[in-house]
């Protein structure tokens, strides 16, 4: 049986606008944190808010053949597993992934009356923390499955997982893999939708991934503040300190960073990434608020495009030790910490990450200050396995059915940890890594959105991937 197109499209915009945007508003409205953000969490009772929100809605969708239940470890932020059963004979196992935690809000940022936690629309965008980044994924997962059964099309079975910490590393994911690994079994697909697009014109595939690595980096002097004018000059500034370590991850004037967190490049993944380019133009950088004169690191659009996908890079994040500049006195502080976040190439054990920063950062500190590395998150990136022939024809189908263009792989600067999983437990998995996270969306920043018109056409191709897979995987 033939899936009508036509149906799919008037059934994803029909369910965008009276399924998706009314149980999302209520999503983005509430201030969940991902776990390493509050240390609440488990208490505060926010995160519960949000999970039976969702797995409510679920449960109302009338969907044959579905479980879904909140798991709970103790100690652990919860998930929704949910099991559709196959309607096909010869069924194969289709795994579907998204979180429901959120990034701190940075409410101070937001502009034009947005805010993190309100759901505003504004000219076919829905703006609020959380709602692209990844709220959005549990109605379009199970909404796809709903098409597919709307239109009696025989189906795969299907496992959901939406889970709650993936935006601190996914560090409570891995027990309930390996609780339920029954129910979850050996998934021939993999579709998570918590990626980016390129544009909003066409359906974008996620080549490659970051890892990433984050930590704590102290450097200090004294065990009391001092005047600076007694100190300065003889005691050697933390922050100076800070620097000529930073300068050993980091070259200032270049950006590079240490050869030994580096990885030769497929040639393949260039290929990809000079048509990614090609497409891209000057979107690659433009789509950023730069202020006033502000310049890329260079114009060489592909180069740019390999820094953001397969060069490790560093970013500092936060700092402590240093007083808000009213009340900065004459004072020679005591020590200077800053957040170090460093986005590893996608094919870099992160394991190995801690072990080489440490030896880099702290070893022979200059002048003999204690200068210390804490790792606090970790995560392996992930490079997609070769795509087989039937999902290479049925993206470029997909793409040209629901957006008249066709498909773009394109590597992502971000991190999602349990593809890095997935990718050493299921090698034989195909996988499907989509999103909407497109350009100014700004994930993790101040007015955070998404884009409806382009949901409701990524929704259409998830639709018709599903049906792809179980027709001719």
């Amino acid at each position: 049986m033939s899936l009508n197109l036509e149906q799919i499209k008037t059934f994803s915009t029909k369910a965008w606008d009276e399924q998706i945007i009314p149980t999302l508003s209520k999503y983005i409205e509430i201030p969940n944190q991902s776990p390493l953000y509050d240390a609440e969490w488990a208490t505060n009772g926010l995160t519960e808010q949000a999970i039976e929100l969702l797995n409510n809605w679920v449960l109302a969708q009338g969907i044959k053949g579905l479980t879904s239940e909140i798991k709970k470890i103790e100690g652990l932020s919860p998930i929704i597993l949910m099991v559709i059963e196959a309607t096909k004979a010869d069924a194969k196992n289709v795994l579907l992934y998204g979180h429901m935690d959120k990034q701190p809000p940075l409410t101070e940022q937001w502009t034009d009356g947005l805010h993190p936690y309100k759901a505003i629309i504004r000219n076919g965008k829905l703006y609020g923390r959380g709602g692209a980044d990844d709220g959005y994924s549990t109605f379009a997962s199970v909404l796809a499955i709903k098409a597919l059964q709307e239109q009696n099309i025989p189906h795969d079975r299907y496992v959901v997982v939406i889970e709650g910490s993936e935006e601190s590393g996914s560090v409570h994911l891995p027990a309930y893999i390996q609780k339920f690994e029954k129910e979850i079994q050996t998934p021939s697909l993999v579709v998570c939708l918590d990626s980016g697009c390129g544009n909003y014109d066409q359906l974008w595939m996620t080549s490659s991934l970051r890892g990433v690595l984050t930590g704590n980096l102290t450097v200090k002097v004294l065990d009391e503040a001092c005047h600076s004018g007694s100190a300065s000059g003889i005691v050697p500034s933390s922050f100076r300190v800070l620097r000529q370590v930073l300068d050993r991850l980091e070259n200032q004037q270049t950006g590079e960073v240490n050869t030994k967190l580096n990885v030769e490049i497929p040639s393949y993944r260039i290929e990809q990434i000079n048509k990614c380019a090609e497409v891209l133009g000057n979107t690659i950088y433009e789509e950023f608020a730069w202020h006033k004169n502000t310049q890329p690191v260079t114009k060489d659009l592909a180069q740019l495009m390999i820094n953001k996908t397969w060069k490790p890079t560093l970013c500092i994040t936060g700092v402590d030790g240093i007083p808000h500049t009213s009340n900065a006195g004459n004072v020679m502080r005591t020590q200077t910490t800053v957040k170090v976040s460093i986005r590893l190439p996608p094919s870099f054990q992160s394991g190995k990450a801690e072990k080489i920063l440490k030896e880099i950062l702290e070893s022979n500190p200059p002048y003999g200050a204690e200068v210390t590395f804490t790792m606090d998150k970790c995560a392996t990136g992930w490079d997609s396995p070769a795509i087989k022939p039937w999902l290479e024809t049925a993206l470029g189908e997909a793409s040209n059915a629901f957006f008249g263009k066709p498909h773009v792989y394109m590597g992502e600067g971000g991190t999602i940890p349990f593809m890095g999983m997935l990718g050493e437990k299921f090698p034989e998995a195909q996988f499907v890594i989509t999103g909407l996270l497109g350009p100014a969306s700004n994930a993790h920043g101040p007015n955070e959105f998404l884009d409806i018109e382009f949901g409701k056409k990524l929704l259409s191709c998830v639709v018709y991937l599903l049906d792809a897979h179980a027709k001719n995987a």
